[in-house]
């Protein structure tokens, strides 16, 4: 029996964190046995909000693609391809432009959330308006079954559908309508406990080395209520303890959850033990990090062959596509 098919992407905006790995890219590597896996560099839709800086864009995607690989995306089993590779995605972009209304996109709940986000930057675009719209060339081109997805991406995906079914009525069916695979995130925040973002400088990156790693983590905001060693503490209140429940076993975890409570571990003490698991659960993806960096070729002729593998089966799709429009 076929699997059925997934597609995902990420915006090539910098370095992979924490939040990445565990927001989205673990689960990406769980679901290589059980879907035929289409993931994407998201170069395009990176011109979405950085339309004015594009320089780092080339190298963010190579250093992306070796993330994925570090962290164990298989390419013999997921299709790992970068997005302005395939110009049919383009080209279903315009033709769904023309059919989709524009109160679709302005009610967009992210719409002006990130605009109101980024206010430092003009994102009163057509490009970024719009870019429901190419992500929903994206996800139909290679006619997912579904997509991996956080609570917050729903309406995306369901205005997908919406394009989907508008263009299956219009013109015949074509696109098969995606489901959503909602994904459970782990609420993993930035280290001074605000958002994990590149641009609050908050963030562990999986190609940190050990002593950046240690630093990080003693800088890591803990519970605001305890100023004292000698005050118990509340694990509940602790910015740090959501990555004490990922990566220590549970007799350890059991130990300092009671140790804080009775305050016969201090939160300085209860970091360092923390920063030595996260650099030990951290270093097979830097060992295998560096090994690619070190093989520039192989990672080259990964990418290129994925992106034959989409290329064809975009080519498939747009076939279909304009016979379907006439055009």
């Amino acid at each position: 029996m076929a699997k059925k098919r997934i597609l995902s992407g990420m915006r090539p905006t910098g370095k992979l964190h924490l939040g990445n790995l565990h927001g989205a890219l673990e689960n990406w590597v769980r679901l290589q046995d059980e879907y035929e896996c289409y993931y994407f560099v998201a170069d395009w839709h990176a011109l979405t909000t950085d339309y004015e800086q594009t320089e780092g864009i080339r190298d963010n995607v190579w250093e992306m693609v070796i993330d994925w690989l570090s962290v164990g995306l298989d390419p013999q089993k997921s299709t790992l391809f970068v997005q302005s590779a395939i110009k049919e995605h383009a080209e279903l972009f315009m033709l769904f432009s023309m059919i989709t209304p524009i109160a679709w996109l302005e009610r967009n709940p992210t719409y002006k959330e990130q605009i109101q986000e980024m206010s430092q930057k003009d994102l009163h675009m057509f490009g970024f308006l719009g870019y429901p719209v190419l992500q929903a060339a994206d996800i139909l081109m290679y006619k997912a079954h579904g997509v991996p997805v956080g609570v917050d991406q729903l309406p995306h995906v369901e205005l997908t559908r919406e394009i989907a079914r508008r263009f299956n009525h219009l013109y015949g069916v074509v696109f098969p309508e995606p489901a959503t695979i909602l994904t459970e995130v782990p609420k993993l925040l930035g280290i001074d406990g605000r958002k994990m973002s590149k641009s609050y400088h908050n963030c562990i990156y999986l190609s940190d080395p050990p002593e950046v790693i240690r630093r990080q983590v003693s800088l890591m905001v803990t519970d605001t209520m305890r100023p004292r060693k000698k005050d118990p503490g509340d694990p509940d209140r602790c910015l740090a303890f959501p990555y004490h429940r990922l990566y220590l076993p549970p007799e350890t975890l059991d130990r300092i959850t009671a140790e804080c409570r009775s305050a016969t571990l201090g939160c300085v003490e209860c970091k360092k033990i923390l920063a030595e698991a996260l650099v030990e659960y951290l270093a097979p993806i830097r060992q295998r990090r560096r090994d690619y960096l070190e093989h520039p070729k192989k990672v080259q002729a990964i990418i290129e062959d994925g992106n034959a593998r989409a290329r064809t089966q975009a080519q498939q799709t747009m076939a279909e596509v304009r016979e379907a429009v006439k055009i």
